[in-house]
């Protein structure tokens, strides 16, 4: 069967903002809830399509791609997006949505227990020019919220353990039950009994922890890595937070990057420029021999392909570009001297441009040529 589009079983426009599209999953939902249509099918279909129209619409980047592609962009990207209703079963959606309709219904237990998740940590980890080329792996140590040992949990008091307390309230439609996740053990239906000294009152204390991260290739300063479940520990078996990377690029002396393309000046001396030579100049983690043409000026610039950075989001690799300067002596000895300001009168020698020689716009639009 053909899925209809997300906007038209919302009945919102592409332009809706959030909060309208919360609010009209929230309508939709509370019109086709189970508990309100005992044994109809079709209803059951149409709550499990708003939901899984609002599970793509309210991620920004899921509704980007669905908007640009369409129901393509969106399956098989995790979640419940592109096979939602067939896929999941109504527990599903209540433990992932229930809260958006606020538990009007009472949904047979429905809101129980939930996993609680710890909080994410952020590191910053500095990069030289070699890693970036070929990735690395480093090993770091993180302080970060563990589960102490010897901790012990008992029932919550509040919930009984159910994790959520049910409120009954009697409006102009009859009864409504409200179901609302527990302020005392905030849905986990226990709470600590027995805390070791230093750990706090959910169990958890603060220790360090070896990390080993992965670090592809092409990785730019700013770029943010996910170590999954290496952040701070969650009270009584929750699921771990997530490790944050943030890559900082170290300054490199010579060589300058200008997104996957680098660049080094290289100097030159007037017989060099003259008469021409051959120069071995550090690419990252190698080194390669250039030949400077008799002849040459400074300000040339010589391209070496593929010996820039690889992407990280295409295959290839930038190109390394080499600026040439010709080097004034600053001091010469006096046979020097006389053989320049003998050269004053070669007309060979005379700064006179050719109309040849390329302009600097010339030089810059080669570059990108």
């Amino acid at each position: 069967m053909t899925k209809r589009d997300y906007y038209e079983v919302l009945e919102i426009s592409k332009s809706a903002s959030g909060e309208e599209i919360k609010k009209a999953y929230r309508k939709m939902a509370i019109k086709y809830h189970p508990d309100k249509n005992p044994g109809d099918s079709t209803s059951e279909e149409k709550f499990k399509e708003a939901a899984e129209a609002y599970e793509v619409l309210s991620d920004g980047n899921k509704k980007a791609r669905y908007d640009q592609y369409g129901h393509a962009g969106v399956s098989g990207n995790g979640g419940f997006g592109g096979g939602f209703g067939g896929g999941m079963n109504m527990e599903d959606i209540f433990s992932q949505f229930g809260d958006i309709f606020g538990g009007h219904f009472g949904g047979g237990g429905r809101q129980q227990q939930q996993q609680v998740r710890g909080s994410n940590l952020r590191v910053r980890i500095k990069l030289n020019l070699e890693e970036i080329l070929n990735g690395t792996q480093k090993t770091i140590k993180v302080k970060k919220m563990k589960f102490a040992k010897g901790v012990t949990s008992k029932t919550c008091p509040t919930c009984n353990g159910a994790g959520a307390q049910i409120k009954v309230m009697n409006t102009m439609f009859g009864q409504m039950q409200t179901q609302q996740t527990c302020s005392t053990c905030q849905g986990l239906g226990k709470v600590a009994d027995k805390i070791p000294a230093g750990a706090n009152s959910q169990g958890l204390i603060k220790e360090d922890e070896e990390v080993t991260i992965n670090i592809p290739a092409g990785a730019r300063e700013g770029v943010q890595l996910s170590v999954q479940g290496k952040g701070n520990d969650a009270p009584f078996g929750g699921i771990a937070g997530d490790l944050l990377v943030v890559v900082e690029e170290e300054i490199d002396k010579t060589i300058k990057r200008e997104g996957d393309n680098l660049h080094q000046e290289l100097y030159i001396s007037f017989p060099e420029a003259a008469l021409g030579t051959s120069k071995e100049v550090n690419t990252v983690g190698s080194k390669v021999k250039i030949k400077i043409d008799a002849g040459t000026q400074s300000g040339k610039i010589l391209r070496l392909a593929g010996k820039g950075l690889p992407s990280l989001e295409s295959y290839g690799k930038g190109d390394m570009f080499i600026h040439i300067n010709v080097w004034t002596p600053q001091k010469l000895s006096p046979s020097q001297k006389e053989f320049f300001e003998q050269q004053l009168e070669n007309s060979e020698m005379i700064a006179e441009p050719s109309g040849k020689e390329k302009t600097f716009f010339d030089k810059v639009r080669d570059l990108f040529n």
